[in-house]
């Protein structure tokens, strides 16, 4: 089984803006060895690390690590898309066998269809040409903005990071499952089950993302559905094993094998 989205961090890095002593539980150095003290109870031996940063150099680093780490089959990393020499970089970044993917995290920028101007595109096309994965840390409102991204570059593989994040705790429903079903109806896109626990608000338990995942799983079905603990962010609402027993439940036990691990290894091309 594979877990196609985790974290490490170093904080004394100091790149990770989001990340203050405000989050206490997770305001802590992460690294492998913690990740696999946690995953390999529930029987995972293989993950994908993901960026948590905005900036080339936590990239370096955590292929750094990654090469040493037989268990960490991918990363997904960060480039700045909007850099003259974008095209560029991306080409050498992706000389390195472990680098799978890129992830610019649109959640934090306030332009909605940042990703769509035209600055951003040459650096689409050099992912595309270089066989990466496109994460989309998305919510429900760049949903139609992924697909019109998907429409451009037909070529460019993209995984939906956290089932695209809708805010389960106020109830949001109709605008992000019909974004959701258009983006999986209308191409070959991605889904991560992943990150819904977080979306429920303080205190929720498990049970209160089921109809989401759910959905997330008819929508884009085993084949394109791929499970990720999000750890160590997931301990803000819940533990690794409980989230693994709730996604456990919810997926068929014929479609496992799928979503907990060939599906991940389809994306990523691993």
């Amino acid at each position: 089984m594979i877990d196609a989205h985790f974290h490490i961090w170093r904080l004394a890095r100091a790149d990770y803006g989001w990340l203050t002593p405000a989050l206490a539980p997770i305001y802590r150095d992460v690294a492998f060895d913690d990740w696999r003290a946690v995953s390999r109870p529930c029987g995972f031996r293989a993950g994908i690390v993901v960026q948590a940063a905005p900036t080339e150099a936590e990239t370096a680093f955590l292929l750094e690590q990654a090469d040493a780490a037989p268990d960490v089959l991918g990363v997904v990393g960060w480039v700045d898309m909007l850099a003259a020499d974008a095209p560029r970089r991306i080409e050498m970044l992706a000389r390195r066998p472990k680098l799978k993917g890129l992830r610019p995290m649109l959640q934090d920028i306030a332009d909605p269809d940042w990703i769509l101007q035209p600055g951003v595109q040459p650096a689409l096309h050099a992912m595309a040409a270089a066989g990466l994965v496109f994460d989309a840390l998305v919510k429900p409102v760049h949903l139609p903005r992924i697909l019109a991204l998907a429409m451009r570059h037909p070529d460019l593989r993209i995984v939906i990071d956290h089932g695209a994040k809708p805010d389960i705790a106020a109830g949001q429903w109709d605008d992000w499952a019909e974004g959701l079903r258009r983006l999986a109806g209308d191409t070959s896109a991605f889904c991560k089950l992943s990150g819904l626990w977080n979306e429920a608000g303080p205190g929720a338990s498990g049970q209160a993302l089921r109809r989401h995942a759910g959905f997330v799983l008819e929508c884009f079905g085993p084949a394109r559905t791929l499970w990720g603990s999000d750890w160590p962010v997931l301990e803000l609402a819940g533990g690794y094993a409980e989230w693994f027993g709730l996604a456990q439940a919810l997926v068929p036990p014929e479609a496992r094998e799928q979503v907990f691990g060939a599906t991940a290894r389809v994306a990523y091309g691993l």
